[in-house]
């Protein structure tokens, strides 16, 4: 997913649980685990493929849920709590349509994806958005806009 982790965390929030906070709180994990691409970009300077880093491991998440769920429930914060969670991992398999998400990790270092996006441009960037699973991203953003132009 090159730009639909933001919108997938509108449709989540939109189309989820209606709650206070529900809303930016999918938006926000929906595209937290991308934050990565500044450590990517300014430190390790695309040397290893950012997927590979801690935020895109689905067994972290799954860790960090197991310890925090409880507080969050606890505190009557359960469903907002599940709801980032969810679009974290949202995210996460967005990601593998195409990019590729350890999802054996750190038993298996395999970046698993559903295609192979092979590189048919100069850059690849446009062999991503040239490939035929763009058109996912493209139903991810028609549904989102629809989903605000229907807003109350």
């Amino acid at each position: 997913m090159l730009t639909a982790h933001l919108p997938s965390g509108y449709v989540l929030g939109r189309l989820g649980p209606q709650m206070r906070w529900g809303l930016p709180v999918a938006m926000i994990g929906g595209v937290l685990p991308d934050l990565d691409m500044i450590w990517f970009y300014l430190v390790d300077q695309g040397r290893i493929h950012h997927h590979r880093y801690w935020v895109h491991i689905p067994i972290f998440w799954a860790a960090i849920g197991a310890l925090v769920l409880p507080l969050f429930i606890w505190r009557g914060y359960g469903a907002l709590a599940g709801l980032f969670f969810a679009a974290i991992f949202m995210h996460l398999l967005l990601d593998s349509l195409s990019g590729g998400i350890l999802w054996g990790a750190p038993f298996d270092m395999t970046l698993y994806s559903l295609v192979q996006v092979p590189a048919t441009q100069d850059h690849w960037i446009l062999s991503f958005l040239l490939h035929w699973s763009f058109a996912a991203e493209l139903m991810i953003w028609s549904l989102a806009i629809w989903l605000w132009v229907r807003r109350k």
